[in-house]
Order: C-alpha cells, then sequence, then structure tokens
C-alpha cells in the first residue's frame, strides 16, 4: 500500500508514538522511513531560553545535535524492525513547509505525525504544526494524537465514573 513514510519528530514523547506507529506500518508494507527534523532558525527575539545568552553558532550547534538525538531515535527504531530508513534535518522558519516539502522531494507518500491536541488560545497563539501540514499535503497524513479525558470520565476497568482524568492510548486517525 505505502512505500514511503516520512515521520517528522520534536523528540517529544508523543512523536515517539508516531515514530513506533510509522515504523510498524513501514515493516508491515515493506516500505522505506524518512525521519525528519526540524531545526528553528536563530532570531534576535528569544525562541527559547538559551537564545537571550546564546550567539547564533552556539544556538545552531545545540540545536543540531538535539536533532540528531532526535533522528536517532528514529533510526534506532527502523533499524530494529529491519526498515530502510534515512534521515533529514532542515532549518526552516515554518516547519510545516519543511514537512510537506520533503515529503514531496523525497517522493514519500503517508507522513506519519503527532499532534498535541492544543485547542483554544494556544492552539491561536502557538499554531498547530500538524493542522498546516493536513492543509497544505497533497499525500495522505496519519494523525497520531494523545487523547486524554478531561472532567469526569469512564474508568476502562470497572465501567464507573472517575473523577480523575487519565490518559489513554495514542489514537490514529490518517486524513485523505
Amino acid at each position: 500500500m505505502f512505500k514511503h513514510l516520512l515521520v517528522p519528530t520534536d523528540g517529544s514523547a508523543l512523536s515517539e508514538a508516531a515514530i513506533q506507529m510509522a515504523v510498524t506500518l513501514a515493516s508491515e508494507n515493506g516500505a522505506k522511513l524518512t525521519g525528519v527534523h526540524v531545526l528553528p532558525q536563530f532570531h534576535v527575539f528569544a525562541y527559547g531560553p538559551e537564545m537571550v545568552a546564546d550567539t547564533e553558532e552556539r544556538f545552531v550547534r545545540i540545536t543540531r545535535q538535539r536533532g540528531d538525538d532526535y533522528l536517532a531515535v528514529v533510526t534506532k527504531a527502523a533499524t530494529e524492525a529491519g526498515v530502510e530508513c534515512d534521515t533529514v534535518a532542515t532549518a526552516r522558519a515554518h516547519p510545516y513547509e519543511a514537512i510537506v516539502s520533503i515529503a514531496a522531494q523525497q517522493n514519500c507518500d503517508l507522513v506519519v505525525m503527532a499532534s498535541h491536541g492544543r485547542g483554544g488560545m494556544r492552539a491561536l497563539l502557538i499554531g498547530s504544526e500538524t493542522q498546516k501540514v493536513l492543509t497544505h499535503s497533497h499525500i495522505p497524513v496519519l494523525v497520531v494524537r494523545q487523547s486524554t479525558l478531561s472532567g469526569a470520565g469512564r474508568d476502562v476497568e470497572s465501567g464507573a465514573l472517575s473523577s480523575q482524568s487519565k490518559p489513554s492510548a495514542p489514537q490514529s486517525y490518517i486524513i485523505a
């Protein structure tokens, strides 16, 4: 079905769930996998606290090392599953643009990526890279989300109402 999957990673636990999903799909389909990490660009205005006191060279070195570490997780998971894997690290102001562009350049036929499920004001201020990829991608996107119960939910084992929020297993959605 799918022959070349692209899996972006930001180093988060949810990204690791997307990596596992991508590796499983690639293994089951005899597909190749490409991992991608989009490095932030250095700006005078702070992207993170390390920018305030950093030089551009130090910032680039630190973010490249983090990116290499994140992509090593993709390579390790693919290698353990016997899946052919390449990785790409690139700097771009807008990560979604890099993801869509690399998917096209690499002739990928599926993007497997995490969504943090930000809503409300956080989504408005931070934006959703996943939503932007969904909007701009010309190939299907499999979204792996960590859903959480909010407020009162059901205790799965007992069927009783619970007042505590409990995380559930990652859920996946495919958008063609």
